[in-house]
């Protein structure tokens, strides 16, 4: 319908962004919804081992709601038009972060500890990423509503604490 609008009533300024962002944000919550799903299929396998998956499971969880608290807050944002209220969100992408990196180092740590763990810790890790790049879409939708609201991009490099990418394993050999 956005598209349509745009296409046919050509928009002006604050209902050009409107639309803009009305599509942006439509986007960002049908990735967080595929990666809620696989999620959930995970979660799925996992709960045939749980007695693994409970002893690992807290800095996920804990990761979980914080993610969750930050969609909320940010859609909040959207449907009062606060762009304070969004970059707060914006924001606390560094805490999900680091919290993502707390809980890589300790799976890596577990699955070379116990070996049998590596399949259940491998599950764990694609959930935690999962649950960091929704931290990550909350933030994308953070920024769009600070751009409806102030009619400006923010210009701030978005603060990036994930590190695993840049994680060596050191082994005994």
């Amino acid at each position: 319908h956005a598209i349509r609008m745009i296409a046919l009533r050509q928009p002006m300024a604050a209902d050009l962004r409107e639309a803009i962002a009305a599509i942006k944000i439509s986007i960002d919550l049908e990735r967080i919804g595929d990666l809620a799903k696989n999620i959930a299929k995970r979660a799925i396998v996992l709960q045939n081992d749980f007695e693994g998956a409970n002893r690992l499971i807290q800095g996920i969880s804990r990761m979980g709601r914080l993610a969750q608290r930050q969609l909320k807050h940010v859609l909040d944002a959207y449907s009062n038009r606060e762009a304070q209220a969004a970059m707060e969100v914006w924001r606390d992408d560094e805490e999900i972060d680091a919290m993502y990196n707390s809980v890589f180092r300790e799976l890596l740590t577990y699955m070379m500890e116990d070996p049998r763990t590596i399949g259940v810790s491998t599950h764990l890790l694609f959930v935690a990423k999962n649950i960091e790049r929704i931290g990550d879409h909350a933030t994308n939708i953070a920024e769009t509503v600070s751009y409806l609201v102030t009619g400006e991009w923010v210009s701030d490099e978005r603060p990036k604490s994930d590190t695993t990418s840049t994680t060596t394993v050191k082994t005994g050999s």
